[in-house]
C-alpha cells in the first residue's frame, strides 16, 4: 500500500474516531491511572481485545475529543504522540489522533 492510501485510510479512521466520540459514546477517562500498575491494567484489557475493536479501544483508554482536567491536556504533549503524522503510537492502542483530544494513558 502506497503512503498515500495509508495518509487517506489513518484520516478515514481519525474521522470515525471524531464521528463515535463526537456522537456521544461513553468512555472510561477515570480512573486515571497513578501507578504502574493501575497504567499496566489497563493495557491488559486493551491487549484482550481482538484487534479490530476500534469501540472498545475508545473506551478503556478513556478517549475525549477534547483536553482533559483542569490541566487542559492532550495528545499532543503526550510522549506516545507523533507530531508529523497525528498518531498515538502506543502499541496497544495504534490510532490516529488529533492533537486537542485525550486519553487516561497520557504519559509526559
Amino acid at each position: 500500500m502506497g503512503e498515500r492510501n495509508k495518509g487517506r485510510d489513518a484520516e478515514r479512521l481519525r474521522q470515525q474516531i471524531a464521528e463515535l466520540l463526537k456522537g456521544g459514546l461513553k468512555t472510561r477517562t477515570e480512573p486515571f491511572p497513578s501507578s504502574a500498575q493501575e497504567f499496566a491494567r489497563i493495557l491488559d484489557e486493551l491487549r484482550a481485545l481482538p484487534p479490530d475493536d476500534l469501540e472498545g479501544k475508545l473506551v478503556i483508554a478513556g478517549f475525549t475529543d477534547h483536553p482533559y482536567g483542569e490541566e487542559e491536556m492532550r495528545c499532543q504533549e503526550c510522549i506516545y504522540y507523533l507530531v508529523h503524522r497525528r498518531w498515538c503510537d502506543l502499541p496497544e492502542l495504534d490510532l490516529p489522533v488529533e492533537p486537542d483530544w485525550w486519553c487516561r494513558l497520557w504519559k509526559i
